[in-house]
């Protein structure tokens, strides 16, 4: 059974590793060029100092994906919403380790006070994602077609939602 833990600073080599694959194989990130070790440990020390969790999933010591949320947008009043990513090992696919790795993510963003997860999925034909997503009780609520273009073709974007803990059903504690 893989270990789901709080990302360590050593672990953004692989977490790195993981994403330059998705960036020039993938099309669920719409990046061009893979980030740099220093872009992802940056990124990541943004996420921690908002309170935010960034998580990996390790099987035999080897980190086999990973999973953080982000504010949806810069703005105060979107402060208990927020932007769900994961990304696995090309060679953990299909193992339902990712479902277990974003399940986890609600919980713990949960724990942070958010209220509503936004999944932003590159790629309209990306069913791994989308079925992830709806595994652990996301919702579609969009679809934006041709919003990026990558490997020469235009790509949708899927919007999916979940409501955390109360939702919108009551003000923020």
């Amino acid at each position: 059974m893989p270990l789901i833990r709080p990302s360590q600073a050593e672990d953004l080599t692989a977490v790195t590793g993981i994403y330059k694959h998705h960036v020039l194989h993938g099309t669920g990130t719409f990046e061009i060029e893979p980030p740099s070790l220093a872009d992802m440990v940056a990124r990541r020390d943004d996420v921690l100092s908002k309170g935010l969790p960034y998580l990996v999933l390790e099987e035999n010591g080897e980190i086999q994906g990973f999973a953080y949320c982000n504010w949806f947008k810069p703005r105060p009043a979107y402060r208990f919403s927020a932007e769900d990513s994961i990304y696995m090992a090309s060679e953990s696919a299909g193992k339902g380790w990712g479902r277990l790795l974003l399940a986890e993510l609600c919980r713990s963003a949960e724990q942070a006070g958010i209220r509503k997860l936004i999944a932003i999925i590159g790629d309209s034909a990306n069913t791994r994602s989308i079925g992830t997503h709806a595994s652990v009780g996301f919702t579609q609520v969009g679809l934006i077609r041709g919003c990026g273009w990558k490997f020469d073709r235009w790509l949708d974007i899927v919007m999916m939602e979940k409501s955390l803990g109360y939702g919108q059903t009551r003000s923020p504690e």
